[in-house]
């Protein structure tokens, strides 16, 4: 959900030549599966485009070719250290860490609430976006 929600943000302000926005899994759980139906549903209802996504899992070397990595929780950040090893550039964020509410995003594969999570993750990606704009 938030790659295409960043995504949707950044291309109707213009930028959409300055990134290159990606989602990966930390896990092999989800590994080739498509998105969650919710997540398709709460995309259609708020009108962002999306494409056929399949999980692919974060690797080591990734973290040399990408500016930020952005999880959307403790446990996603606690798995990128484990797969990258340390931080040394500072490059990874919880997606909230942005907000003045810095908390995690409540995973709707348990809550089911798509709604609250699109709500979520659409702040932090605004608030993630300002920062980039601020700060480069």
């Amino acid at each position: 959900m938030a790659e295409f929600i960043f995504k949707n943000m950044v291309y109707e302000r213009g930028l959409g030549d300055y990134f290159f926005i990606s989602s990966k899994g930390t896990s092999s759980e989800e590994l080739g599966n498509p998105m969650h139906p919710g997540t398709v549903l709460e995309l259609n209802r708020h009108h962002i485009p999306y494409n056929d996504h399949f999980a692919s899992k974060l690797v080591k070397d990734d973290y040399q070719r990408f500016d930020y990595f952005i999880g959307m929780d403790s446990y996603n950040i606690s798995s990128m250290m484990r797969i990258f090893g340390n931080d040394t550039k500072h490059k990874v964020f919880r997606i909230l860490d942005f907000c003045d509410n810095k908390k995690d995003i409540d995973d709707p594969w348990y809550t089911g609430n798509f709604s609250l999570t699109y709500q979520e993750i659409t702040l932090g990606c605004q608030m993630f976006l300002e920062y980039i704009i601020q700060n480069k």
